[in-house]
């Protein structure tokens, strides 16, 4: 890795002993009181331990790769705590990013403590997993008390929505796409202009709206994370294609590099940053755009909190 290109990775999911415990719940609710070591057996992957642990593997693993910074999203609505645990021991290393649906009652009052107590930053909504739209009431307060708030973005995944967990685990993923269409941000951004919204895999097949909401909204930004194998649905397209159009319409300010990395022992991508590197080489991308691309623009919507 270049040291004249530090790397932030702004999308890593934080996969905790809660979020294994809930799959494996919803597997069996007839299981044992806690059966997060049967299960990640199942799957083979290592148990997460406690957050703590986890926090620690990460680090870890960060450090294997020289990657400066991550964000880690607990992907669970009510891990909250989990990944706050991680972030409180390296908050230099670590941004807490944390799931809600708008659906459950309280959701008001868990962003607010996640964010004002927990220290959490990025409030992450999936439309399509929790089936609302994103102009409705309940969604709009989530957005309404994001912009209230000091120093906080929110995440909306777009498009296609497949989580690969729980096909390894054959559990049921009864999503809704037609709630996924980024075109449904566009009233809500020009709303709240000064909140940053961040949409995934660059909007995950849907990537013609996300350019037209990017282009609309300033205060759209775009994340690169995951082989981004959505484009086997638009002939003829490219990953180069993909990095050279986002660059045109959005810029090199609004673009971030992810990886989706999630669990272990696979653990950091680094064949997506390898790839990503490589389109962008090839499309010949200067020195200053990749500088922002790998982290300056993770910087400045999460500047380090030191403890």
């Amino acid at each position: 890795m270049s040291p004249n290109f530090p790397t932030n990775d702004c999308h890593c999911h934080f996969f905790s002993h809660r979020f294994f415990r809930e799959l494996a719940r919803e597997k069996d609710p007839e299981a044992l009181q806690d059966p997060v070591g049967d299960i990640t057996q199942q799957l083979g992957w290592e148990a997460p331990g406690a957050p703590l642990d986890l926090a620690e593997r990460w680090v870890r693993e960060l450090d294997r790769h020289q990657v400066k910074r991550a964000a880690l999203i607990a992907s669970i609505p009510g891990d909250e705590e989990s990944v706050a645990a991680a972030v409180a021991r390296y908050p230099e290393r670590l941004v807490g990013f944390f799931m809600v649906n708008p659906c459950q009652e309280g959701t008001q009052e868990r962003i607010q403590q996640a964010v004002s107590e927990l220290a959490l930053r990025c409030i992450c909504l999936f439309p399509a997993m929790h089936q609302f739209h994103l102009y409705e009431d309940r969604a709009l307060e989530v957005f309404e008390t994001a912009a209230s708030l000091e120093d906080v973005v929110v995440f909306v995944h777009c498009g296609v929505l497949s989580v690969g967990v729980r096909k390894k685990l054959d559990l049921p993923s009864r999503f809704a796409m037609r709630l996924s269409n980024p075109l449904d941000l566009h009233s809500v951004a020009l709303s709240y202009p000064d909140l940053p919204i961040i949409i995934p895999h660059f909007g995950a097949g849907l990537f013609r709206e996300t350019l037209m909401l990017a282009d609309l909204c300033p205060n759209v930004y775009l994340d690169s994370s995951s082989s981004n194998s959505w484009v086997k649905y638009v002939p003829s397209l490219t990953l180069e294609d993909v990095f050279r159009q986002a660059l045109e319409v959005v810029g090199a300010d609004r673009l971030m590099f992810g990886s989706d990395s999630s669990f272990f022992p696979r653990g950091w991508q680094r064949p997506v940053w390898e790839s990503q590197l490589d389109v962008l080489d090839s499309i010949g991308a200067d020195d200053a755009t990749k500088a922002k691309f790998l982290s300056g623009n993770f910087d400045r919507l999460f500047p380090t909190r030191r403890s």
